[in-house]
């Protein structure tokens, strides 16, 4: 079973091939998906990451959670 990460605070130019590649340098990515607004197609700010290896997660927040992406200090944590 996948792990799912809540990546926050991301850029609206931020696509998902750009989470893709970082998250994929810690293990393999499943899936990505960028919260859009049904409205207008618009990223909402945030993602959703789920990778294969639960390890892989703990050591993508340890490695990623705080820094800074894109112009913007990201947050990184277990999605609920």
């Amino acid at each position: 079973m996948s792990t799912r990460l809540h990546v926050g605070n991301i850029p609206s130019t931020v696509l998902e091939g750009d989470l893709q590649a970082m998250f994929a340098k810690f293990g393999p990515v499943d899936t990505v998906e960028i919260a859009r607004d049904s409205g207008t197609g618009l990223s909402r700010g945030f993602a959703i990451v789920a990778m294969a290896r639960d390890q892989d997660a703990v050591t993508a927040i340890g490695r990623l959670n705080f820094t800074q992406y894109a112009g913007r200090t990201i947050g990184v944590s277990r999605s609920r």
